[in-house]
């Protein structure tokens, strides 16, 4: 099915959905076909246009055919090739947690207002504020953009963003590189939410590429950048504090995360650590309040400056990883998973912009 040239990505000559497929599978996306005309994965096998069965019991997969949406996700070509010369009017659908992406799919739904506290979980919203014209998720993520002082993601043209045919927004981000896995979630969900209105989809779902039309329209990506930015630190920090991040073991708290100091150096720098003493007491301040002093977002951002010290050598990974976690645990002695599940991915994502702090003579 073709689809109109100035909606495709930079590099695909075509305008077909297999085009489309391609390059993103190129990019080392897995895809699967989205049933002709709608946004859901297209059955395959009778048992599965019939009722329902596990994917792993699926003759479908071992034969090279789609079944069971993300789970028969590939970037393989030739199959690509087969699946949407069988059936060119499947749409596309990108396997999330494979392809290393979250997207924040913001919804306009016209739903009724729930409680307050529902808004943005685990944030109090004083009865004094007026919520007045707050009607869908591009209202609660721009507030809770707002409540952090971060930019509102959906203004965020430095990332692959696409308007879906009911009004809403997918917002495309990199997951972050050795970094906590991050799950999928309804921002209708009691338990597990970004914001009202504000699903996620990461591990264990999948999204609605651009250019791919449904019976209610276009998949339409907007002005700006057409390939996803990484995930904003402070979008890490929420997703962490939100419940988002995945069980997986944790590496062991000696692993060093980038060599350990300058080749020649007896002993790490002290500069580092005189860099992250702001930084630490911020997270150590966290203390004096159990909510409402953006915790996560502050140990997130010294661990990023600890990951980018010990790139360098100013730090190393033993000793970057007990300050910070010394820090965590007295301000939130609480939660000394999540510390550490934060604490790593700001070290890991940190360690790819390293820092060179100015000695003192």
């Amino acid at each position: 099915m073709p689809v109109h040239s100035e909606n495709l990505p930079p590099g695909v000559s075509g305008g077909t959905a297999l085009d489309v497929a391609s390059w993103l599978a190129g990019r080392g996306y897995p895809v699967h076909p989205l049933a002709p005309g709608a946004k859901t994965p297209a059955p395959n096998c009778p048992d599965c246009r019939g009722g329902d069965h596990p994917a792993q019991d699926c003759p479908c997969h071992a034969l090279g055919r789609w079944c069971h949406g993300f789970h028969a996700a590939t970037t393989d070509l030739r199959t690509l090739r087969a699946w949407w010369e069988t059936e060119p009017g499947f749409g596309i659908g990108v396997a999330c947690g494979p392809a290393g992406l979250v997207v924040i799919d913001v919804d306009a739904h016209a739903e009724q207002l729930p409680d307050r506290q529902r808004l943005l979980p685990g944030i109090p919203i004083d009865d004094r504020v007026d919520l007045t014209g707050l009607q869908s998720g591009f209202d609660t993520l721009a507030l809770l953009a707002a409540y952090r002082s971060r930019p509102n993601p959906c203004e965020d043209t430095s990332t692959l963003r696409v308007r879906t045919p009911s009004g809403g927004m997918h917002i495309w981000y990199r997951s972050p590189r050795g970094g906590p896995r991050l799950r999928c979630s309804s921002g209708s969900s009691p338990k597990v939410a970004l914001a009202w209105q504000v699903d996620v989809r990461a591990v264990g779902g999948y999204i609605v590429a651009p250019t791919t039309r449904t019976a209610a329209g276009v998949y339409e990506p907007l002005p700006g950048a057409r390939v996803p930015a990484p995930l904003p630190l402070w979008l890490i920090a929420e997703l962490a504090r939100t419940g988002h991040t995945v069980e997986a073991p944790v590496a062991p708290s000696d692993a060093p995360v980038t060599p350990s100091r300058p080749r020649g150096a007896k002993t790490a720098p002290k500069g580092g650590q005189r860099l992250l003493t702001g930084l630490l007491d911020e997270v150590r301040a966290c203390g004096a309040s159990p909510s409402g002093t953006a915790f996560s977002e502050k140990l997130n951002r010294a661990a990023f400056t600890a990951g980018g010290l010990t790139a360098t050598g100013h730090l190393t990974g033993p000793e970057a990883r007990r300050l910070l976690l010394e820090a965590a645990d007295h301000a939130r002695p609480h939660q000394p998973r999540r510390n550490v599940l934060i604490v790593e991915a700001g070290l890991r994502a940190g360690s790819d912009r390293p820092i060179h702090p100015k000695e003192r003579p």
